[in-house]
């Protein structure tokens, strides 16, 4: 297959998506109202679910995704043929018991799996938004997340829950609807971007913008892929969702499929030949201005300033219960930021429980096989359910 064949498909794949994803659509009719000021409308959310309602509708639970997921939580996903991102947490007898709970997962606006985002046709013109779709912000996701909850007839969520961008959602979700949130169980995450996770972003960003086929967010119209800069962007990310104690235990200084050295600048090392894999897949499934929006809409992020500087100010009488999580190794998000959200919502008289998790798998922990998360989750929602009275599990 010649590169513009892959370009095409690529493309293809993208479009197909974006306009007819294989999942559920909600379309909206009513304007989603940015935190910019503009609008979008119609609105199309593409979400998943698993379980069954109950006769109440107090059974719900959110699933919100991370940077790079989507609605595809714990199904086979349509592009990479590979099971859902939380796979691990969501099904029959696990943490988010589908036997017990009606689990919600949908793509975030400003995403690339059927909600509204620069691969979508803008119905005004009929072709790609590209970078005509305003900037979104956290807000505006869990905003658009409660229209779909709305269209769902569905009162009040029985708990919210996501790691890293989606432990965003989580706050954003107890700060601007607390009456609607039960339980919210935020992991890996913090209440504004740190000024490190701002640069590692805006190198990723750079990274696709300096690729010439990029085309200045046109590259769906005109027939390319910033591959390259993509994927550059995705290796450069990828490396902070690990940790060194992982790195060196995987790849070590381990040569990939050789016994000595080049003295070139190919893949001599597994951790290159490893990134450069991680970057070549994310390729096929990603847009690349999807990237750039979901990744500002994560730098924009600080609920503490949303409040009058006050994080506590955020979650004044809430009555959701709270459980915050963090990973030992996590150096994207530490432990420190979940402490401040401890902080805050202590001062703030919230019922909240805290446990930082040992592991040295780094930030990408919430997505991997870890017993004592799978413990923390199903403890704290068991307990919350019992407080709810839902019924326990079979």
């Amino acid at each position: 297959m010649n590169q513009a064949t892959i370009e095409l498909s690529v493309n293809a794949s993208a479009r197909r998506e974006a306009d007819s994803p294989r999942s559920l659509v909600a379309t909206i009719a009513k304007p989603l109202r940015l935190e910019s000021g503009s609008t979008l409308a119609p609105l199309r959310i593409a979400y998943q679910t698993y379980g069954q309602l109950n006769a109440d509708r107090s059974n719900a639970v959110l699933v919100c995704h991370a940077l790079t997921a989507d609605q595809h939580a714990a199904n086979i996903h349509p592009v990479t043929g590979k099971p859902g991102w939380w796979s691990t947490m969501i099904g029959p007898g696990l943490p988010i018991d589908t036997n017990r709970f009606f689990i919600i997962s949908s793509n975030v606006v400003g995403g690339c799996m059927g909600t509204t985002g620069p691969a979508s046709t803008n119905p005004e013109t009929g072709e790609p938004y590209g970078l005509d779709l305003p900037v979104v912000t956290i807000r505006d996701m869990v905003d658009a997340q409660a229209m779909l909850i709305d269209h769902l007839g569905i009162p009040d969520l029985f708990c919210v829950v996501g790691g890293s961008m989606g432990g965003m959602q989580v706050l954003q979700w107890a700060a601007r609807h607390p009456d609607r949130v039960f339980a919210a169980l935020p992991i890996a995450s913090a209440a504004k971007h740190s000024a490190q996770n701002i640069a590692f972003d805006e190198v990723g960003r750079q990274a696709i913008t300096a690729d010439p086929d990029w085309r200045g967010g046109r590259y769906l119209l005109e027939g390319t892929v910033p591959r390259k800069g993509l994927a550059v962007a995705r290796m450069a990310a990828h490396i902070t969702y690990l940790s060194e104690p992982a790195l060196q235990r995987k790849f070590g200084r381990n040569l990939q499929d050789r016994d000595r050295r080049t003295f070139g600048f190919d893949a001599d090392f597994q951790i290159e030949s490893y990134l450069r894999h991680q970057g070549a897949s994310f390729v096929e499934r990603f847009d690349a201005n999807s990237y750039l929006y979901v990744t500002r809409a994560m730098d924009y992020f600080d609920l503490a300033a949303d409040h009058g500087g006050s994080l506590a100010n955020a979650f004044l009488g809430t009555k959701t219960r709270f459980c915050v999580v963090s990973f030992t190794s996590d150096w994207l998000f530490p432990t420190e930021g979940s402490r401040q959200i401890v902080h805050a919502l202590n001062a703030a008289a919230a019922n909240v429980s805290f446990v930082e998790i040992e592991t040295d798998k780094g930030h990408d922990a919430f997505l991997l096989d870890v017993p004592e998360l799978f413990a923390t989750t199903k403890g704290f929602i068991d307990a919350a359910a019992k407080v709810r009275g839902l019924p326990d599990a079979g």
